[in-house]
């Protein structure tokens, strides 16, 4: 019998991931309860996705603390009040400093191939842009474990898509998306399923 995941999803902005999510269970490809939503910005439209199918929803407005650490303790005192075994990031733009007891529990996804156009101002369509603009013939998108230091942490899937010579932000960004539409909830399924084992900076895939 395949465990349900208790899930802690971050957001920033539109939800995007969010509903790929409530979709995926929907349909029966993700095992997983949300048991909480937390957006950075107040007026997020993730927060409408939430609410709708029923997902209990906190906001914690970034520009409401002084720094990275009051900010992050406020982002950990939500996800407590509920049995969170993984925490997602998930368009999450601002930086969670990850305490102790959530270390090797938090995943993110980023829309392009770590290392390259990765790290504190790479999100979003400014990754597609810089790919765009660098001439690359491949982009995609990377789950990883995350850790206290920007796009770092040790990766768990990549998948790749062809970059276009006609290809704009937007249409880049699309190519990826349905790549991430696939591989984070894949990487959610392995981790429930205890398949994940890290090993310093490589993350070995265990059989079933």
């Amino acid at each position: 019998m395949i465990k349900k995941i208790n899930l802690g999803v971050l957001i920033s902005g539109s939800g995007n991931t969010l509903q790929n999510f409530i979709d995926q269970i929907e349909q029966g490809k993700l095992i997983a309860t949300i048991q909480v939503a937390i957006s950075s910005k107040p007026n997020a439209a993730g927060l409408d996705k939430a609410r709708k199918h029923g997902t209990p929803t906190a906001v914690v407005p970034y520009s409401n603390y002084k720094n990275v650490d009051t900010f992050s303790q406020a982002i950990t005192t939500e996800l407590d009040k509920y049995p969170i075994d993984l925490i997602t990031l998930a368009g999450f733009v601002h930086f969670y400093k990850i305490p102790e007891k959530y270390k090797g529990k938090v995943m993110n996804i980023h829309p392009g191939l770590i290392p390259a156009f990765c790290g504190h101002h790479y999100y979003g369509n400014k990754v597609h842009e810089a790919v765009i603009n660098y001439g690359a013939k491949v982009s995609g998108c990377t789950v990883h474990f995350a850790d206290n230091v920007y796009d770092n942490g040790p990766i768990i899937i990549q998948r790749t898509v062809p970059v276009l010579d006609d290809d704009t932000p937007h249409s880049l960004a699309a190519r990826v998306f349905q790549e991430e539409c696939e591989s984070y909830p894949e990487a959610i399924r392995l981790f429930a399923a205890g398949r994940l084992k890290i090993e310093g900076r490589k993350v070995r895939i265990l059989k079933p």
